[in-house]
């Protein structure tokens, strides 16, 4: 199941199509391009950027899945993902993503 996250983070290339793209992402359309930030698969990393296509995988589709960012492009999302480590540390002093953004 996918989870949004209430403070959701939009790259710049993206702002314009925000509704259509989660209503496709929800819905496990075909996206061009678009990239989802989300917490880690493996609670040893702090973020994992995937490609909003592999959302359609089967593993996917019966993990939970916590979006916090979405990009047109992988290296907007690297990008966006060093701004929220930013964001995190400058806040709380530590790397803790997951009480951050929950």
């Amino acid at each position: 199941m996918i989870h949004w996250s209430p403070k959701l983070y939009v790259g710049d290339k993206l702002k314009s199509k925000l509704d259509k793209t989660i209503k496709s992402i929800d819905n496990r359309k075909v996206t061009y391009g678009v990239f989802c930030i989300t917490f880690a698969s493996n609670r040893d990393n702090l973020f994992d950027i995937l490609n909003a296509n592999e959302l359609r995988f089967p593993y996917y589709q019966r993990s939970d899945i916590y979006i916090v960012g979405l990009t047109k492009g992988r290296e907007e999302a690297l990008v966006m993902v060093q701004d929220l480590l930013i964001e995190v540390y400058q806040n709380t002093g530590e790397f803790k993503v997951r009480e951050y953004f929950t």
